[in-house]
């Protein structure tokens, strides 16, 4: 398990890399998104199998099972984003976005709930075929792992000494 997390560790700066640099870097680049959530993805099951002791298999399977949640959880958190948007732009007084508000505001209420129950059925489909302890460490390192996006996205540095 060592080995492959070392490997995984090691491919992961060197697949960034080989990629090329965007033209306008502050730009949101759909191919720079995808590498991001891939770092992110991979930075998620070096964790989780890490945290679990799992095999390359299972690793491999974990890594499918958060592809395909992660499918079903882009279009909702980009609602969330182009809803905060608007919003932001209601608060600094654009006249165009104050008539949207409302609408914006139970939009990204929606996709939040979706985004919720979506985490749970990633944890049932993850916790399927492991043993209690397990599953137990599981919803350890999804909840510490909920809670740091949380923080990293008010701007909270994480905490030290975990």
């Amino acid at each position: 398990m060592k080995r492959m997390t070392w490997a995984l560790a090691f491919a992961l700066p060197v697949m960034a890399l080989a990629q090329p640099m965007p033209k306008n870097p502050g730009a949101r680049d759909p191919d720079r998104m995808a590498r991001a959530e891939q770092r992110q993805r991979l930075r998620q099951v070096l964790e989780l199998a890490d945290s679990l002791e799992l095999d390359s298999a299972q690793a491999l399977k974990m890594d499918e099972t958060l592809r395909r949640f992660e499918d079903r959880r882009r279009p909702l958190r980009e609602q969330v984003r182009d809803s905060a948007r608007i919003l932001h732009q209601a608060s600094q007084g654009d006249s165009a976005a104050l008539s949207q508000v409302d609408t914006a505001a139970q939009k990204v209420f929606d996709a939040r709930a979706q985004i919720a129950a979506l985490d749970r059925e990633l944890y049932q489909a993850l916790a399927k075929d492991l043993p209690p302890q397990k599953r137990a460490k599981l919803a350890v390192v999804m909840a510490r792992s909920e809670g740091m996006k949380g923080m990293k996205m008010k701007g909270a540095r994480e905490p030290h000494g975990d």
